[in-house]
């Protein structure tokens, strides 16, 4: 799969702007409400529903700033405590989705970070009826191996989406939803690691080999 990066850029930017309309909506929504409403009780729920949607905006835009983006401020390695906190803030949103994090470095590459993020938002994405996400992650001998695991009464994964994170995604299939796995692929690709999934009835399995990452 070979893709361009302006298209991959231009991919990444139409996914984003898709995750953030419906909070960023809510918001302006919430507002307009706010402005004709005059009971007292009504009120003091709209700016609980504002207060919310304004969360999962920041919570979107801290992921996807590091998930997608450069982020800077952080050297060649990131504290572990700062994709937790990501992944945290995410789950947070979705009172059916339990994280397991079992990642015992302190910090990890700045490109096994990246990937671990794409990888666990696919395993959130999977778990439409809620359930489990395991993240693991761990180095070894210098490679960055990750593992995220999704478990639930529903598993629903595209497996377009799969075809990109091996990269056997034709080019004229990229889409704003494939556009993250096509990154991490490249991601992997260029460090000379892989990414690979598994899919069961019951679970979503993604993982990543990262050399020298």
């Amino acid at each position: 799969m070979t893709i361009s990066a302006i298209d991959l850029a231009s991919m990444l930017c139409s996914r984003l702007c898709h995750d953030m309309l419906s909070p960023v909506g809510a918001l302006s929504n919430g507002l307009e409400l706010l402005a004709e409403e005059r009971d007292g009780e009504m009120r003091k729920r709209i700016v609980e529903l504002l207060e919310q949607s304004a969360k999962t905006s920041a919570d979107k835009l801290k992921f996807f700033r590091l998930a997608f983006g450069a982020a800077g401020g952080f050297g060649e390695m990131v504290p572990v405590a700062e994709p937790r906190a990501l992944v945290e803030g995410l789950v947070s949103n979705n009172e059916r989705i339990t994280l397991q994090w079992n990642v015992a470095a302190e910090s990890l590459p700045k490109p096994a970070v990246k990937v671990l993020l794409n990888l666990s938002l696919f395993g959130m994405e999977a778990l439409v009826r809620g359930g489990t996400l395991e993240v693991g992650a761990e180095l070894n001998d210098g490679a960055s191996e990750i593992v995220v695991r999704a478990t639930g009464p529903r598993i629903a994964f595209d497996e377009t989406v799969g075809k990109a994170l091996e990269g056997k995604l034709p080019e004229d299939q990229l889409s704003s939803r494939t556009a993250p796995a096509a990154l991490i692929q490249a991601v992997a690709q260029e460090l000379g690691g892989g990414v690979q999934y598994a899919l069961s009835d019951g679970a979503l399995v993604l993982g990543a080999v990262l050399p020298g990452a």
